[in-house]
């Protein structure tokens, strides 16, 4: 072993080198295996030696206790005699004795430790000789304890991935459904743009059945499709419904019927038809996973699967993964669509019948004041709204009391409304993450709702500005992207965390969350595991709470926005109160609901439904259901009355003009 001293950032001189390897051979410390070294602007002592324990012969190079002599401006400075006292004081036998027990009994505690984990010690103990570093023993023997600390990590993690490889298989999925697997079912494709007559279509066949279930992807339009079921008849009677959603059960005895949002399927109860609208979702980025498990698991001996043609290839290739008949029909447009000879340019070429489009709340109140004060009556409609609200707002324009709706691309899904223009006033919006060109698709879904049909002759369609009504000529004539063929999203059950758990001893839901993604089977790709963001974000905070899994999962997927502060307070409330295992009721608005902002009741609207939405999953410690959903029908009445008297009181003023 060579000394460190002459090692290249010695910064010795030949002749300081020389009298300190004199002075080691004169004292007969050479001889002993101690070692006189320079590093870092400094002077120290590394005794070297072997121990044996178990058939380990564990070679090592260390720094003693008070192996430091000096720093190497005052080692220089010392005389040779000052010198040889205090190397053999620091290097005595006694000392070296000291080290050497202290390294036998390292040694010992490493093979026993190694052994106990199965792994090799002697990769581990080598550092002891390989490390040298100016610290004294104690350090290395700390850096050589945590290396195998990670060992044993990454090792027991390689442990757990693999079991949890074992545990899931999701080329397996589809056979998780009990009831879906057991029935021969068929699937009708009924694909085609928007005024196509699909879904209309699939509920006329839906309610001739003698049993069914509607899946939508918004709670409007399992409530719109809801009353719709109900109005029709069967055999000479009206049909029993009932109405399923994440925050309201209308649940009629008898009931043959069902209309639910698509996470609320019931995946055990047998019917004879099931409607799966919106088909394209299936590539949806956060929500794509409820309709992945809605066409493996939709317990119907005929499954209707409803949306907009470029789902065609994936839909094959789903029915012919399942095993299940598929009988596709393509339907067109009902009427034409077309885009204005030019932009629209000026408020005042707005006219009746008019929706106009933003994509942003502020937008939209922006606009609405605008054309309001034109002498137009609006509706207004965004996604901030509840369902009753955007309901309410789209029948004053049915029934003329609105003459224009100013809205977002909430009008997109469901909403029919009799639109004969429908006015872009940008062609950007923000996707969570940036603003960026609206794609192709949502650009036809959106402008698809002009033109009703049997009200309008054809839907037009246009830009507010010439920028805007350039790109949005150019995205309605691009070719449809069809949805990819593989990767189709599975988001994770309870039953999945259990299984993880069970394998990993694991009880934190954001690890065995990431463990779903990162390590379950995915042997072809066909499924993959997906999770949101905002699911593992909360999931995180959850873990820091006493809270069973199962609980912390709920809580991980309340609906609710943590973008608005008042919101997130709720919900941690309500987190750290089922922690604590206390009976939470729902809280009305401390101030009257007239003495609130409009974007106040709006948020007590999202509280409430939120609460209730909880409240389904966790009834023991949040018991007011029925309370919170009277609040946030009261406080929908609230909106629509304030979006209404705002409207009334713009109309009052004196008409302006606007230039662009």
């Amino acid at each position: 072993m060579s000394n460190s001293s002459s090692a290249p950032h010695n910064n010795a001189t030949d002749s300081d080198q020389g009298e300190d390897d004199d002075l080691m051979r004169k004292l007969g410390l050479s001889a002993k295996g101690v070692l006189l070294a320079r590093q870092e602007g400094r002077v120290f002592l590394r005794l070297t030696g072997v121990v044996d324990y178990a058939g380990l012969r564990v070679a090592y190079d260390l720094v003693p206790a008070q192996g430091v002599l000096a720093k190497a401006s005052k080692w220089r400075k010392m005389d040779a005699d000052t010198r040889a006292q205090l190397l053999l004081e620091r290097a005595s036998d006694a000392v070296g004795a000291e080290l050497r027990g202290y390294v036998s009994a390292f040694v010992q505690e490493m093979a026993d430790a190694c052994d106990d984990c199965g792994l090799d010690a002697q990769p581990f103990l080598g550092a002891l000789a390989e490390m040298q570093i100016s610290e004294p023993a104690g350090v290395v023997f700390d850096r050589i304890r945590q290396r195998l600390e990670h060992a044993v990590e990454r090792d027991m993690e390689e442990q757990h991935a693999e079991r949890t490889r074992q545990s899931i298989n999701l080329a397996e999925y589809p056979a998780s459904f009990d009831v879906a697997r057991r029935l021969k079912r068929r699937f009708i494709a009924l694909l085609g743009p928007t005024n196509s007559g699909k879904t209309h279509q699939a509920i006329e066949a839906l309610a001739k059945a003698p049993s069914g279930v509607y899946l939508a992807p918004l709670r409007l339009l399992a409530l719109e499709n809801y009353e719709r079921l109900q109005a029709m008849e069967a055999h000479g009677k009206p049909l029993a419904v009932s109405l399923v959603t994440g925050e309201e059960r209308r649940l009629v005895a008898g009931a043959t019927h069902v209309a639910s949002t698509v996470e609320m399927l019931d995946t055990r109860t047998p019917v004879d038809v099931a409607v799966i609208d919106e088909i394209q979702m299936l590539a949806d980025r956060d929500r794509g996973s409820a309709w992945t498990a809605a066409v493996c698991g939709a317990p119907a001996q005929v499954v209707y699967l409803v949306g907009a043609p470029e789902a065609r290839r994936a839909i094959e290739v789903l029915a012919e993964r399942l095993e299940c008949e598929l009988e596709v029909h393509v339907l067109k447009r009902k009427g034409p669509l077309s885009v204005e000879p030019s932009a629209v340019r000026k408020l005042s070429n707005l006219r009746r019948g008019d929706a106009v489009i933003c994509f942003s709340r502020r937008e939209v109140l922006m606009w609405r004041d605008m054309v309001t004060e034109l002498g137009l009556s609006v509706a207004t409609v965004y996604g901030n709204l509840s369902p009753e609200v955007r309901r309410a707002q789209a029948q004053r324009f049915r029934d003329g009391l609105a003459d224009v709706v100013v809205g977002t691309d909430a009008i997109a899904m469901g909403l029919n409304m009799p639109i004969a223009r429908i006015v872009l006033t940008t062609s950007v919006k923000y996707n969570g993450y940036e603003e960026e060109e609206i794609p192709a698709a949502l650009a036809r879904q959106i402008a698809g709702r002009a033109g009703r049909f049997g009200v309008h002759e054809e839907g037009l369609v246009a830009g507010y500005d010439n920028e805007t009504h350039n790109v949005i000529r150019s995205l309605l004539r691009e070719k449809p992207m069809p949805l990819k063929t593989t990767g189709f999203a599975v988001a994770p059950t309870l039953e999945h965390l259990h299984r993880i758990s069970s394998v990993t001893n694991e009880h934190a839901l954001a690890k065995l969350l990431k463990r779903f993604v990162h390590n379950i089977d995915v042997p072809d790709g066909f499924f993959y595991p997906r999770i949101t963001e905002d699911q593992f974000e909360r999931a995180a905070w959850l873990d820091t709470l006493e809270l069973t899994v199962a609980e912390k999962f709920a809580l991980s997927l309340v609906p609710i926005s943590s973008k608005v502060p008042s919101l997130q307070r709720a919900w941690e409330h309500w987190a750290t109160a089922l922690a604590a295992k206390k009976i939470t009721p729902i809280k009305a608005e401390q101030a009257p609901l007239h003495y609130l902002s409009l974007q106040e009741v709006e948020d007590a609207c999202r509280l409430y439904s939120a609460y209730a939405w909880l409240a389904y999953r966790q009834p023991e410690y949040f018991p007011d259901t029925e309370r919170a959903q009277l609040l946030s029908r009261q406080a929908s009445e609230r909106v629509d009355a304030l979006l209404q008297d705002q409207n009334s009181a713009l109309r009052k003023r004196q008409p302006k003009k606007f230039r662009r």
